[in-house]
């Protein structure tokens, strides 16, 4: 079985790069730097090519910030990769993870031997936030299939055939990757989750993130914590009818 890592790595964020450079010798595969696209060199036709605005149900109510359009398209450049490469499957991490688990090698290990070419395994960095069913249990890690996948694109292992189920349902996109991601309707790629926890985010020791999702204004603000949830219980109620008749 051919697996490789990426590690996805915004150039002119050159704090992380010693980061970036640590995890391709931690990795338990041969690992690659994936250039993350930069947001703020898109011009607008280049946005408007792959952005539109309220495109899926339920619909999200906010605009892209430009980082976020660089992160999805750095994210498609990674599965674009998986294909590319001949992988069986990718290891994609973000350059501002690092491991916290002395059990970190066993359990990307058991991942890598149990994925299916349709699989889309996270790894989360918190249990609470991908809770769900067993899928399948091993001596080193839990395979659970999230009722509603957690947000953050941290660390995950893509099967070759869910990359290419992602490619196919994103060449235009109306939210940010993590929540498309969520859509399992959408891809129709199967999102688990690996556990215990074995990475966490070092991001703050790193300069902070590269994504700033400051939004001007109280009631702007107000409105987004008002409508996310609202969002997010939409999708997974889809989720779960949609799982209901794949399984039937």
């Amino acid at each position: 079985m051919l697996v490789k890592g990426y590690v996805v790595h915004l150039e002119r964020a050159v704090g992380r790069r010693p980061q970036a450079l640590a995890l391709m010798r931690t990795l338990p595969v041969p690992t690659d730097i994936m250039p993350a696209v930069d947001g703020r060199a898109l011009d607008e036709a280049a946005k408007r090519e792959v952005v539109r605005h309220r495109l899926h149900a339920p619909r999200y109510p906010f605009a892209l910030l430009d980082a976020e359009i660089g992160c999805f398209l750095s994210y498609r450049r990674a599965w674009q990769a998986i294909l590319d490469d001949g992988c069986d499957a990718g290891l994609i991490v973000e350059d501002d993870v690092a491991p916290c688990s002395p059990r970190f090698e066993e359990v990307v290990a058991t991942a890598i031997t149990a994925i299916e070419p349709h699989e889309y395994i996270r790894f989360p960095l918190l249990e609470r936030t991908d809770r769900g069913p067993e899928a399948r249990a091993f001596a080193d890690a839990t395979l659970v299939e999230p009722r509603l996948p957690g947000l953050g694109m941290q660390m995950q292992l893509v099967g070759r055939e869910a990359a290419r189920r992602l490619l196919a349902a994103t060449e235009v996109f109306d939210r940010p990757v993590d929540c498309v991601v969520q859509m399992q309707w959408l891809h129709g790629a199967r999102v688990l989750a690996a556990l215990p926890v074995i990475v966490h985010e070092i991001d703050f020791q790193l300069g902070g993130s590269v994504i700033q999702l400051k939004r001007a204004g109280l009631v702007h603000k107000a409105m987004h914590e008002i409508q996310r949830p609202i969002v997010r219980f939409a999708v997974r109620a889809i989720n779960e009818r949609w799982r209901r008749r794949h399984a039937a």
